[in-house]
Formats: C-alpha cells, structure tokens, sequence
C-alpha cells in the first residue's frame, strides 16, 4: 500500500507508467483453473496488447502510480492466474483486483475491444475468498427481500432525524457513510403536477431498484410522470428485485443470476414494450442478462429478450425530444455515471434531457467521464482510494460554480454528495429526471410542439 502520509493522502498523477508485474507468455496450452468463470473468459484476456491506451483512462492508476493497478496490469495477473504462475489465493491477485473500482473506463479506451469489466467479474468469482464484513453484511441484505426493505426503511427514518447530517462531519468510515445518507435528501423541490401524456409511444415499465426506491423514491416518482408526460403509457411490473449488479461485481455470480431471473420472470410477465432504468449500474447490469444467464436453458432467450427492451431513462427522453417545461434558473454541472458512459455507451442522452431546460445554464465539468470512486460499495471496502479518486472530481466541480451537479446514478449522488458536504460546499447533488420533473412542475406540465 501507498504511503497515504502525503498531505492530501493522493499520489501525484502518473506522467508515465511503470514496468508492469513481471511476467513472460507461457507457450502452455493447459489452463490451471480448469472450468472457472476466469478459465472460460479467458479469450478476453488475450484481446488485450498491452498497450497502454487504458492507462490513463484508469482512476486506480492515476492515484495510485502503480502498475499493477492498472488494467493492463491487472490483464497481466489474470494471465498469470490463468497460466498457473500464481496462485489464485495469491494476496497480491486479490489485493490489485479488489483495488479496481470496475468503472470500465479503460473499455472505452480500448482499441482492442477488451471486455474488461466481464474479465474482472469473473477474475473475482474465480479467486473469491473471504470479503470484509461490510461488504458480506451489504451483499447478504441486498440479496434477501425480507432484510432489505426494513433496512432502507430504517435508513430512511435515521436520514429524516438529521443525524446524519450532523455525523458526516465526523472522520473515518462512519462519517462518510453518515454524509452519503444525508445526500439522499432531495435538492430540488417542485409542487405535483398532474402528467398528460397520449400514451402513443409504449407501454413501459421503470426499474424500481433498492437503493432508488427505498431513498431516492421521488426521484422514481418523477421519472413515471415524466415519461408520462412524454407519451409513454405506464405499468407496474410486479415481483421485481435489486438487480445484481453488486453481486456480479463483487464475484457473487450465482445471487446476481438469482436476482436476474427474478426481474426476467418480473418483466417478462409485465408486457411492457420498454423497461426503463434511471440508475445507470443497474441499467448496465440489466442490459447484459442476456451475457450473464446464457448458459441457462431456461432463462437464456428470455433474459436477452429482456435486456434488449431496457433503456436508461435519458435514452427514452431524447429520442422523445423532450417536451419543453418551466423556466428554472440553475447553474447545473453534469458527470457522467461511468456505467452510463463506459458500460452503456450513453453520452449525449443525458447532456440532451439537460439542454432542453428553459433558463437553466449548463457548465461543463473538467473529466466528467472519470469515475468519482463510489463503485457500489467500494468506497466503504476502500475508503483511501476512494477518497483518492474523489479528490480531484470535488476540484472539478468546485471551479465550475454551479449550484447543482446531476448524475444518474444513486451512488455517484451519494458518493459526489457526502464529498461535497465534507467539503463544506453549498452544492448539491440532484439527478437528471428531478430537474426536468421541476421544471415540468413549474408549468403545471409540459409544453409539446405541435406535430
């Protein structure tokens, strides 16, 4: 580990990159873990050059200055892994690839096409050991539907007594944790309005999710009335659950394939033409059941069939144009969710739904498409790097003066949220949707062109 003694605990950014973990390309054929996610991903292990296009796409790297924390060195130790050179439990492969946030900003980086994030979720179920205690009471919560409600449940009423407000001030783990609770307390206040929308464009169904519905719920609200608003017809899609993707990333495969089969069973029986998702990890998790249930005979057609319906809310409200709303007279920053931009692809949608905002003034942000170190639930399993990452994210949105930062995604809310309260900052988090719902709310509803 770093030497995290250096005044701002962040190590100046990699001009040039250092040797990799030494390794030479064994000639052997034979894999040594035979029959493992890691052993059946293996293919896109040898996509990758080494060429170093991803290093400074890589926020790990560019924190840290090590290699061996980059993707390419960490490509280099699945190898190793794969070849038999190292062990799986070997603590250096656990630490280098429990150190990666999985924001898949190198994927974007690639000219190689390698599918880094599927290299990393299978490493991980391939060397899967012990997590720390957080991570396994979070992952075990999120996997079971009788301990996740009364947990959000319970979150919602601490964050309601301003506890966590006043806690977030405090250092170490607790704090952060106390602050990313209190970031959940909406930005934007907007008075009801009633949507009238003619239904033309489909029938579509939202991903409630866990952490959206139990402390983001009205922002789940206003992304019903907005696509409502925009001529989607709404339904319900009973059944549904936390879509996996904490499991997936933490190598749990077998509870994320659990939970997938329960939102394909849930979405399929909706009969809703469009499945939308407003929070950009889950939308990205939910676009590759397909991938991640193909080998099951039961659910493989079903699940792709799924995963094609889902679109990120944005992508749904540009191709509507979106119809115009009320002025709102906000200086707004975007950052984009790395799973939105690097694991989905979406970039413009997001910037659009912003756009078409009467009075609001969009200041770009310096590396909105690097990572701001949430992760899921890294930045309680790594808070050093976490609070590395976020570092330079924070500078970022400071010189911009805006009062507000969108993003959507419930950790980056959270994430960018307590770092900017910690900061003593006057700006605040808000999510796309809710500032589009404001401004519909400010008109009594939307305002469509003719035609």
């Amino acid at each position: 580990m770093k030497d995290w003694s250096t005044g701002t605990g962040r190590l100046p950014r990699a001009a040039v990159s250092e040797p990799p973990l030494a390794h030479t390309h064994s000639t052997r054929t034979a894999c040594a873990v035979p029959g493992t996610p890691l052993d059946l991903a293996k293919a896109g292990i040898d996509a990758c050059v080494h060429c170093g296009f991803c290093l400074q796409a890589c926020p790990t790297y560019l924190a840290l200055a090590d290699e061996n924390d980059s993707p390419r060195g960490r490509i280099l130790l699945m190898r190793a892994v794969v070849e038999g050179s190292l062990p799986p439990d070997d603590p250096s492969v656990r630490e280098h690839i429990d150190r990666c946030l999985g924001c898949r900003g190198c994927e974007t980086a690639c000219p190689s096409g390698v599918p880094y994030g599927h290299l990393l979720e299978a490493t991980r179920a391939t060397i899967a050991g012990r997590h720390p205690l957080v991570a396994r009471l979070v992952l075990a919560v999120f996997r079971r539907e009788w301990a996740l409600r009364p947990a959000l449940a319970g979150a919602k009423l601490l964050r309601a007594t301003r506890i966590p407000a006043l806690l977030g001030r405090l250092p170490g783990k607790l704090g952060f944790a106390m602050a990313m609770l209190a970031a959940t307390r909406g930005a934007v206040r907007r008075p009801r309005y009633e949507p009238r929308g003619s239904g033309a464009r489909g029938s579509a169904a939202i991903l409630r999710g866990c952490v959206m519905e139990g402390l983001f719920e009205e922002t789940n609200r206003a992304t019903e009335r907005v696509l409502a608003a925009n001529d989607w017809r709404m339904t319900d899609a009973p059944g549904q659950r936390c879509c996996g993707a904490l499991h997936a990333h933490a190598g749990d495969l077998e509870s994320a394939r659990a939970l997938a089969r329960a939102n394909v069973d849930a979405f399929a029986n909706s009969g809703a033409e469009t499945i939308a998702v407003n929070a950009a990890g889950c939308g990205a998790m939910m676009k590759e059941y397909g991938q991640l249930l193909a080998d099951d005979p039961e659910y493989a057609e079903r699940a792709a069939a799924v995963s094609a319906r889902v679109r990120d809310v944005s992508e749904m409200l540009a191709v509507a144009g979106p119809a115009t709303g009320g002025r709102l007279p906000l200086t707004v920053t975007y950052d984009a969710p790395c799973h939105l931009q690097h694991a989905q692809r979406v970039v413009a949608p997001p910037l659009a739904v912003l756009k078409s905002i009467p009075g609001m003034t969009l200041v770009p942000l310096v590396e909105s498409d690097q990572c701001c170190g949430a992760a899921g639930i890294y930045n309680l399993v790594e808070p050093e790097v976490s609070s590395a990452v976020l570092e330079p994210k924070l500078a970022h949105i400071a010189r911009t003066g805006a009062s507000l930062v969108a993003t959507g995604n419930p950790g980056c809310l959270m994430q960018i949220g307590a770092g900017l309260a910690r900061a003593r900052s006057a700006t605040r988090t808000v999510h796309p949707i809710d500032l589009l719902d404001a401004s519909y709310a400010a008109s009594k509803g939307p305002t469509k062109e003719p035609g």
